[in-house]
């Protein structure tokens, strides 16, 4: 039996609340919707549902058709899966924002630490200073204040103590730290009306459950899958082109060592 058309309203059956509010196409639920002006609207909740009926002509389109949102693209896959470059490629083609989301961190503690953390990081910063100190007891010239400086410890306030912990040891963010970074990419300028690519989050089942938790729908999620060596073949040759920089930088320090520790004998 041909069934009777439906006169569905201008969000079809994505929820017009959600769209207004939040800037999200949210699919809206059969129990949750009302008639207005012979038109069916879907609501994502029965709270959204109330607020329509209290206004519904703030919701509705008037003079042109409601605009959609822009595109949201959340990018996944293991370190070395090339993420950030499949992300700038796509970001290039499309105009849309490019948000690495480690790097994006490191930014935000960056004026209060001077330099990247985290375990790859703080390896070379380690030998730097191991190097620095022992320049240090055989030197005249380097001031105590220099390595005070390296020293002296940050203090960093409890949301930053977070994003430091999560870069360090890859432990999670709590929703308190991720409600100040996060929803601005959805409800914010300019990424909230051009779109973007958000490179590297969610990382876990909770960071995934938190975007369902907010609202903060991404309109598609891609998950890179690689084969472990090609991901080797990737990142190894970079690594050990750093590791060899490392090893003549240690031998450049010793031979200064050398020198600093003769000129004192004599």
């Amino acid at each position: 039996i041909k069934q009777k058309k439906r006169h569905m309203g201008d969000t079809k059956h994505f929820c017009p609340v959600s769209l207004k509010e939040n800037f999200v196409l949210y699919p809206g639920l059969q129990e949750h919707a009302v008639k207005y002006k012979e038109k069916i609207y879907y609501f994502s909740t029965s709270e959204y549902r109330d607020e329509f009926l209290k206004n519904p002509e703030e919701y509705v389109a008037h003079n042109e058709p409601l605009q959609a949102p822009p595109l949201r693209v959340c990018l996944l896959g293991v370190h070395g899966a090339g993420k950030t470059t499949c992300a700038r490629e796509i970001t290039d083609k499309l105009g849309i924002f490019h948000i690495q989301f480690e790097e994006y961190l490191q930014e935000l503690i960056l004026p209060k630490t001077k330099r990247k953390v985290g375990p790859f990081f703080d390896e070379d910063h380690e030998d730097d200073n191991k190097i620095l100190e022992e320049l240090e007891d055989f030197s005249q010239t380097i001031t105590i204040t220099e390595t005070e400086k390296t020293k002296q410890e940050v203090e960093l306030t409890d949301e930053e103590r977070a994003i430091k912990a999560n870069l360090m040891g890859n432990r999670e963010l709590p929703p308190e730290v991720l409600d100040k970074i996060v929803p601005d990419w959805w409800k914010k300028e300019p990424f909230r009306s051009t779109g973007f690519i958000l490179d590297g989050f969610p990382r876990t089942l909770d960071e995934a459950s938190y975007l369902s938790e907010r609202g903060l729908c991404p309109d598609i999620a891609i998950y890179i899958q690689v084969e472990e060596g090609d991901i080797l073949k990737r990142l190894f040759p970079p690594r050990l082109k750093k590791w060899k920089e490392k090893q003549l930088k240690k031998k450049e320090y010793k031979k200064k060592l050398k020198e600093l520790k003769a000129k004192i004998r004599v």
